[in-house]
């Protein structure tokens, strides 16, 4: 290649390494005007669209560069993040579909590929990809792990728990490696982890994140074996330690949903409202750990109805709307709270329905399982009229005990304090019940115990509340072969099962706290 093509090259890419973005962009500009052949010269442009968010711009350099070199992996992930910019998924998951059939010899971009591969549910492509990069990497544990959740996610436990000791006997210190074995299967006193666990605690390498985790992870083994003491002990030692590194307040949840309900009182319902035809939504809503998992594997499996698991894309779109109509660019969940009553439906509505209704599905519905959409149950019936919403309840107890044995992944930082679990659990039933107030008739309420105790009877509810008739593949639900992402993804492989019902009673005598504050508010914890 000639020399002066070389020279602008370098001088390109280090200014764009020192963030000399002008500097960059006219050396890359006279390349590629004068070698416009030179492939490394558009995939540069494509790093400096990429650095200035310009995706229109992005789109030509990376058309330039696969005419070069067609299908080249590293342009069609360019290609992807532009199209991705644009809110352009259709055409950004075809991209990808391409990228996961290259062949690729670097096992950096095999990751980066899964990856991809698997923020788009492609988990079994994605699994190829781990396979291959394990090739040339075989004792990196991240991979291992990776792996092992993509595994998960399609439902082989067997060779997730092989990937997960993998992972472990290359770093036993990996909490979230650990975590998630320990959760594959019941632990029985002769088949545990438990000693390993317990090393793995006492290791003074060990960070303070890692310790948390592997807490969960020793009172899941110690509940199966039923040794409640202890299990609550390194329950209480690990939400503690998960606790402290959280800067939360849970009266600012409080303050959140009593200004949802102060601003979607009864008048917000009294226009009329605008139906639209075609696929409708059917949200799934209630607090994490009540069966919402349960319930929409049960509905996926009938025909008129297509899962699109947990999306945050109802929360999003309503923040990105009412930002591009305010000249505020940060607003204050308050603030958006204040301004949601007033805001354009039709053009919400669009830009949900863009990126949530499934591909290729000529069903009646589509199931949006986000169970903290309660929190717009509001705004989505006067957004989607007919759209269907269903609450999931569970005892109050079990419900907040499940929370509290669950180790969340950045998320619910509520239910790492038994008292905090509490006042939030009192301000979700306040706001259900505002709710149902307001819009009576509107979201059917379903009880976990009862869909577990009574499973064909209460689907039947459902689906008449849904307009639909039954269909006895329904009751077959553990073998639907779909992903699940959620943290239910191995109990959704088993049949119904009642023995966690009771669960929660073994730890009776740790709940004072809890039991006052719920039964302070009025709420019935017999």
């Amino acid at each position: 290649m000639h020399t002066d093509a070389l020279q602008l090259y370098s001088l390109s890419k280090s200014a764009l390494e020192q963030n000399k973005i002008q500097s960059a962009i006219d050396a890359c500009r006279t390349l590629n005007s004068q070698f416009p052949d030179f492939f490394e010269g558009w995939w540069l442009a494509g790093c400096i669209h990429l650095r200035l968010k310009k995706p229109q711009a992005g789109l030509i350099s990376t058309s330039k560069a696969l005419s070069i070199k067609p299908n080249q992996p590293h342009i069609l992930i360019q290609r992807i993040e532009f199209l991705s910019l644009l809110e352009e998924y259709h055409e950004a998951k075809e991209v990808l579909k391409i990228l996961a059939e290259q062949k690729i010899d670097d096992t950096n971009l095999h990751a980066d590929i899964a990856i991809m591969l698997s923020a788009e549910e492609m988990h079994e492509s994605a699994i190829q990809h781990y396979l291959d990069a394990l090739k040339k990497a075989p004792k990196d544990p991240l991979l291992h792990y990776n792996l092992a959740a993509a595994y998960r996610f399609v439902g082989d436990i067997r060779k997730c728990e092989e990937s997960l000791n993998k992972c472990i006997r290359i770093n036993y210190l990996d909490a979230d490696a650990q975590s998630m074995r320990s959760s594959l299967r019941k632990q029985s006193k002769k088949d545990n982890h438990i000693e390993e666990l317990s090393k793995a605690l006492g290791d003074p390498k060990i960070s303070e994140s890692a310790k948390s985790g592997i807490c969960y992870a020793i009172a899941k083994e110690f509940d199966d074996i039923d040794s409640i003491e202890q299990s609550f002990y390194y329950l209480k030692q690990g939400s503690n330690t998960r606790r402290k590194s959280m800067t939360y307040d849970v009266k600012n949840d409080e303050e959140i949903m009593d200004s949802i309900a102060r601003v979607f009182d009864s008048k917000s319902f009294t226009q009329p409202a605008v139906i639209r035809s075609g696929i409708q939504p059917i949200f799934i809503i209630g607090l994490p750990r009540t069966g919402t998992t349960l319930l929409e594997r049960i509905m996926d499996c009938h025909s008129q109805i297509k899962s699109r698991g947990e999306l945050d894309i109802f929360g999003i779109e309503m923040a990105k709307e009412l930002s591009s109509h305010n000249s505020h660019s940060n607003l204050s969940a308050l603030d958006m709270i204040n301004l949601s009553n007033t805001m354009n439906l039709d053009t919400l509505a669009d830009r949900y329905l863009r990126k949530a209704s499934p591909e290729d599905f000529s069903g009646r519905y589509f199931i949006d399982k986000l169970p903290f959409n309660f929190l717009y149950a509001g705004l989505i019936h006067l957004t989607f009229p007919k759209a269907k919403i269903i609450n999931l309840t569970r005892h109050p107890l079990a419900s907040c005990m499940a929370m509290y044995r669950q180790q969340f992944r950045d998320i619910y930082p509520f239910s790492y304090d038994l008292k905090d679990l509490g006042r939030y659990f009192v301000a979700y039933s306040r706001l259900m019940s505002h709710w149902h107030s307001v819009m009576p008739g509107v979201i059917h309420s379903v009880s976990y115990e009862q869909v577990v105790m009574d499973t064909e009877r209460e689907i039947r509810q459902v689906l008449e509340f849904c307009q639909l008739g039954w269909e006895p593949q329904c009751l077959q639900f553990h073998e639907n072969k779909a992903p699940s992402t959620t943290a239910s993804a191995t109990q959704v492989r088993q049949p119904v099962y009642s023995r966690s019902l009771d669960r929660w009673k073994k730890y009776t005598s740790y709940l004072d706290e809890l039991t006052t504050i719920l039964v302070k508010a009025g709420i019935d914890v017999q």
